[in-house]
């Protein structure tokens, strides 16, 4: 039994839906419009404003895309009604971010900045506060997106685990290592 696939999604105010006969899922919202395609051996319902997604057999692949699809479009009605947010910050004697329009400027250590551009799906804004890390923040309906665009800036300079300098997301803990010990 898959507890996330049987899970019914509740649509909010000011949301529609339409699915098509080839399973193309397009949810239309305030904040914008998202589409996804599902597997042809799954479907999906909705009836009385709750989306179900139901699989046909028990096989293994089937139970995967079950909690997948459910997921995917769960993620689409939260995108389209209300966004979704992550925080970066850079940790580091140095490092400064700035940006100019969708295109952000990295300082983080290296001979040279690092230039970035940020889709238009995506808003960007940074924020360089005396007595607080630089940030990062990035809003957009698209969630997928938004964890891609994450990951890769932070894949610029990841925090290391000795004293923690990097880019890291707000809420992330790092696990430090103890350094050398004098003999």
């Amino acid at each position: 039994m898959s507890r996330i696939g049987n899970a019914p999604i509740s649509m909010p105010d000011g949301v529609s839906i339409d699915i098509s006969n080839s399973n193309l899922v397009t949810v239309k919202g305030p904040k914008g419009e998202l589409t996804q395609q599902v597997d042809p051996d799954l479907k999906v319902g909705f009836e009385d404003g709750v989306i179900s997604v139901s699989r046909p057999t028990e096989q293994k692949r089937h139970k995967a895309m079950h909690g997948l699809y459910r997921s995917l479009i769960a993620n689409m009605v939260t995108g389209v009604s209300t966004g979704f947010m992550k925080e970066l910050e850079l940790i580091g004697v140095g490092y400064r971010v700035n940006n100019t329009g969708q295109l952000l400027e990295l300082t983080v250590g290296y001979s040279h900045p690092i230039y970035f551009a940020i889709p238009p799906e995506v808003k960007l804004e940074t924020k360089m506060e005396k007595g607080s890390p630089p940030q990062i923040i990035l809003t957009s309906h698209d969630n997928q997106l938004l964890g891609h665009i994450a990951s890769k800036i932070r894949s610029f300079r990841k925090p290391e685990p000795y004293k923690g300098k990097g880019i890291k997301y707000k809420d992330e803990i790092i696990r430090r290592k103890a350094g050398k010990t004098a003999g």
